[in-house]
């Protein structure tokens, strides 16, 4: 295990059992201000989160004991949100899906850029990033639909829907946001995810299944309206 004391605010976990990329991976975390926790197997990670609180996880799928993923469905399964960025070589479409679809805030493949890695590090903290006390997040409402961002809870028909995770959370505020215009997905990509470039993923339609799910978890219909083709929009 690599540890650079720092604090809950600011400790980035890094689950690599690759020693040249978890090296690289923390001295770029290092360099953005985070103090890096490099840890090579699955079970040391999930113990690690059970006794600190970090602000994210890289984490690594091709892991020696356990797949990468399975240290997402725990934490989400005990209600533990912190954003969760896979970094792997597994770039089919299966995989990709299967780590969305459990909880995972972003999918990023190798060979990867360390500085493209920060980059969606940065965007994933941006969306967790807290309210000051003296300040008022704003609250939507859209038709049944309300979401407080300070306090981070959605709620449908005075009925409170289950926990999002922070891109969830970032992904249904920005529709929200837009009144009744359909967002193209490009556009949730750069805006919620902050991809610069165009790709083919299905990122942003994993992301609304999962809104969907929760909603309907509490007897609620979730008022996305898909235009296939172009996008989402937010029904009022």
């Amino acid at each position: 295990m690599t540890t650079i004391p720092g604090t809950p605010r600011d400790t980035v976990l890094i689950v690599e059992d690759e020693q040249a990329i978890s090296d690289l991976l923390a001295r770029y975390v290092a360099d953005a201000g985070f103090h890096p926790v490099v840890l090579a197997r699955a079970d040391q990670a999930l113990q690690y989160l059970v006794d600190h609180r970090v602000v994210a996880a890289l984490v690594d799928i091709g892991l020696p004991d356990l797949p990468g993923t399975e240290i997402c469905r725990l934490m989400r399964g005990r209600g533990d949100l912190t954003p969760v960025l896979f970094c792997t070589a597994a770039d089919d479409e299966e995989s990709r899906i299967e780590g969305l679809e459990i909880g995972g805030d972003d999918y990023i493949t190798k060979p990867y850029s360390p500085r493209e890695v920060m980059a969606r590090l940065r965007s994933v903290l941006r969306r967790t990033q807290p309210i000051g006390p003296n300040e008022s997040g704003p609250i939507t409402v859209r038709g049944a639909v309300r979401i407080d961002e300070n306090r981070r809870v959605v709620s449908m028909n005075d009925v409170a829907v289950p926990a999002l995770t922070a891109t969830e959370f970032s992904l249904l505020a920005y529709l929200m946001r837009q009144g009744d215009r359909v967002v193209p997905r490009e556009e949730l990509l750069r805006e919620v995810w902050g991809y610069r470039e165009l790709v083919a993923t299905r990122t942003v339609d994993v992301h609304i299944a999962q809104i969907r799910a929760k909603f309907q978890e509490v007897g609620q219909v979730a008022p996305i309206r898909t235009v296939h083709g172009v996008g989402y929009a937010v029904e009022s």
